[in-house]
């Protein structure tokens, strides 16, 4: 989903969609449920983790983690979006 600058290293290139100072890549589609997505979330502060995110509700699972969960609705929100998913 990232975009590449032409000219630039895909080494620097910013990964996937980022809002503030959280980013999510590898975002795919759940093969049982279409409205679920899995995405890996990663923050400035280099924590990690994979979430699944329920597109009809903006609902995230686990609900708690080291990514920061504002922002980390927000890129799921997107994701949802991006990916034809209606987002309440």
């Amino acid at each position: 989903m990232a975009g590449l600058v032409l000219g630039a290293k895909p080494a620097i290139a910013a990964p996937g969609l980022c809002i503030g100072p959280v980013c999510g890549d590898e975002i795919s589609r759940s093969a049982k449920h279409h409205f679920q997505l899995r995405l890996r979330l990663s923050d400035q502060q280099g924590h990690h983790e994979r979430v699944w995110v329920d597109c009809r509700d903006g609902r995230l699972s686990p609900a708690a983690g080291l990514v920061e969960r504002g922002h980390a609705r927000a890129v799921a929100r997107r994701a949802c979006r991006l990916a034809g998913e209606s987002v309440a």
